[in-house]
């Protein structure tokens, strides 16, 4: 999978799973555009893909704020003169029982996960749908299809982002531009790590192939998703979970 002509925005890229996938793609050889609300983390991968010969710039900005996406993409365009792919990774947990959870823990999980990406999509297809190509490549969950207890404002903003896959995917399909979603399962993470043991054994037993998935195992689906290869796939939402859910 040949990314080398191609210029990536990967929101949410600082670190964890984010991290990964700008770094593969990077090594696919992508033009990656680290974006994250830490301008220090994002300083720190985009330093690392130029140590290793790759193609990179940080860009700091709140993908919550309309101006600052503006300008992310602005920045983008006059770097490396187009978009071609969009990874919506940036995201956040606010994690509590339906029954105690406040509007303030809602409203900023389902502003930064699911507004966030509808802000960044629409900004870049603009650029998208003039070159006639593009990669719209959403970062779901399995929770957004089965739900978690203590999730309800993930699930429902994972639920909506896979919902706006969708569409978008009916919208530009006839402009060259894909859209679809990669929904991880139980992923080691630093967010993962911090699981009980008797939490993380509970988790094991619902996946067939009996391990705990990679960043990496998320981020060659994106690579995937975002190459050539996949032009004739779009709306789908492909999970990287171990067999977890199946459907």
């Amino acid at each position: 999978m040949d990314l080398s002509t191609r210029v990536a925005i990967v929101t949410g890229s600082g670190q964890g799973i984010g991290r990964e996938i700008a770094l593969t793609l990077a090594e696919q050889g992508a033009s990656v555009v680290i974006s994250d609300i830490n301008a220090m983390t994002a300083n720190d991968v985009a330093s690392e893909i130029g140590a290793r010969k790759g193609k990179s710039i940080a860009i700091a900005a709140d993908v919550t704020v309309q101006d600052e996406v503006t300008r992310l993409v602005e920045q983008t365009i006059t770097s490396f003169g187009k978009i071609d792919i969009l990874v919506n990774n940036a995201g956040i947990t606010r994690d509590t029982l339906l029954l105690r959870m406040s509007d303030t823990d809602w409203d900023q999980v389902l502003t930064t996960n699911l507004k966030g990406a509808f802000l960044c999509t629409q900004a870049v297809l603009r650029h998208m749908v003039k070159q006639r190509w593009g990669r719209i490549i959403n970062i779901a969950s399995v929770v957004g299809l089965i739900g978690n207890a203590g999730q309800a404002n993930y699930a429902a903003a994972k639920a909506g982002l896979i919902g706006l896959t969708k569409a978008t995917a009916r919208e530009v399909a006839s402009r060259g531009i894909t859209a679809n979603a990669v929904a991880p399962g139980f992923i080691d993470t630093e967010m993962t790590r911090k699981l009980s043991d008797n939490a993380r054994q509970e988790f094991l037993r619902q996946i067939p192939i009996g391990n705990i998935g990679s960043p990496r195992d998320v981020a060659y689906a994106v690579s995937f998703l975002a190459s050539e290869e996949a032009h004739y796939i779009t709306g789908q939402v492909l999970n990287v979970d171990g067999g977890m859910v199946m459907a």
